[in-house]
């Protein structure tokens, strides 16, 4: 058998980071063990895992335009050599002040038990600040989020929150609520709450979102929501880079979480023709719309987020939901019948000082696409 050799160069920005024993890459053999651990740990079921699972598995988690074993998942084997925990991750390229690097956006911290807590615990040293460019995590649970901080990581406290905006409000918190108690979905009774609804519209028209004046929303392809973002997103320091073909990827493995809808975008546009803004969100006709993204130029935040109410509403749903952002709060809670609430603790570690301080001066875009917010991992299987 040949041996070839072959010369490593490192980037400047690359570290290489030394492994804990018990702990590798996540290979592709290891999707049957990585099913049947997430049936265990999130479905309470020690089953092996579906073909749809598997499958799904490995296009998330391989393939990326930016993957490598290194920026890949991690897992711990225990003695016998089975995968007792495990921590799947996607690479994500950000533009952070005109320099690319390749973050990894973490999903799905899986612990088998007590017995695996020494595991976890070396899976979790791996993604210590010191050894991170950039490493995040949108859903992560209290535990997790200590680990984080203990690791020299920070909670971004405002993307930790999810805001809700009741347009049809007793349909509304029968959906919202339908995630847990499914007979709440059921058609007979979403057609009686709709019903009431429009007495309740007539009644007290706070429950309708004003649109912005001298403004209109239209219909854009993904493509056209891309060309858009890139000059909006130049405002904040670090920022996805969506590249043509990773953006194509990120929003090919969204369509797929059909339990969310149908994956499409808006532009909002002032009567002179200029485009201020752009959204991007999963629509289920009648039900919910679940907001990815909000892209808006500087300034004209109440204006794009007071048309994307309008515009939401007028498309006939009950409730739109997103991932909070700072520079949104304000134009967001001037909305009627809005609540906040915690989503899962949104954290994040890197090693660069440049990166960490302007993440706590709100200096960032990150969410939606640039997160796991379209995961079916989060709603399906």
């Amino acid at each position: 058998m040949g041996i070839e050799l072959r010369k490593i160069v490192l980037h400047p920005a690359t570290v290489v980071e030394p492994q804990c024993p018990g702990t590798r890459a996540l290979a592709r053999s290891d999707i049957p063990a990585i099913g049947r651990l997430f049936n265990k740990v999130f479905r309470r079921r020690d089953s092996a895992a579906g073909e749809d699972l598997g499958r799904y598995i490995e296009t998330v988690f391989f393939g990326s335009p930016f993957y490598s074993p290194e920026k890949g998942g991690v897992v711990h084997e225990n003695g016998n050599g089975d995968i007792d925990s495990a921590i799947l991750s996607v690479p994500m390229e950000f533009d952070v002040d005109g320099r690319r690097i390749v973050a990894r956006l973490l999903c799905a911290f899986m612990v088998d038990g007590k017995a695996a807590a020494a595991g976890a615990a070396r899976l979790a040293r791996g993604v210590r600040a010191a050894r991170q460019d950039l490493c995040f995590s949108d859903s992560s649970s209290p535990v997790s989020a200590d680990h984080c901080v203990a690791g020299g990581g920070v909670i971004l406290p405002i993307q930790s929150l999810e805001w809700q905006r009741f347009l049809r409000p007793l349909a509304a918190v029968a959906i919202l609520a339908g995630r847990r108690i499914p007979m709440l979905k059921a058609r007979l009774v979403l057609g009686a709450l709709r019903s009431i609804d429009r007495v309740l519209r007539r009644w007290s028209p706070s429950t309708r979102p004003l649109g912005a004046p001298g403004c209109h929303v239209q219909a854009a392809s993904l493509d056209e929501f891309l060309r858009c973002a890139a000059p909006m997103l130049e405002r904040f320091s670090i920022r996805p880079a969506w590249s043509k073909s990773e953006f194509d990827w990120l929003v090919n493995i969204a369509s797929m979480n059909k339990s969310l809808g149908v994956l499409q975008s808006r532009k909002v546009i002032r009567n002179d023709g200029r485009t201020i803004g752009a959204f991007l969100f999963f629509g289920k006709p009648g039900g919910m719309a679940s907001v990815l993204n909000v892209l808006c130029e500087e300034g004209r935040e109440a204006d794009v987020t007071a048309a994307m109410f309008a515009c939401l509403d007028a498309e006939g749903y009950a409730v739109a939901t997103g991932m909070a952002q700072p520079f949104l709060m304000n134009a967001i809670s001037r909305q009627r019948w809005l609540c906040f609430r915690h989503r899962g603790y949104f954290c994040m570690v890197t090693r660069h000082a440049d990166i960490k301080e302007a993440a706590l001066g709100n200096d960032i875009y990150i969410g939606g696409l640039a997160s796991e917010s379209w995961s079916r991992l989060l709603t399906d299987f």
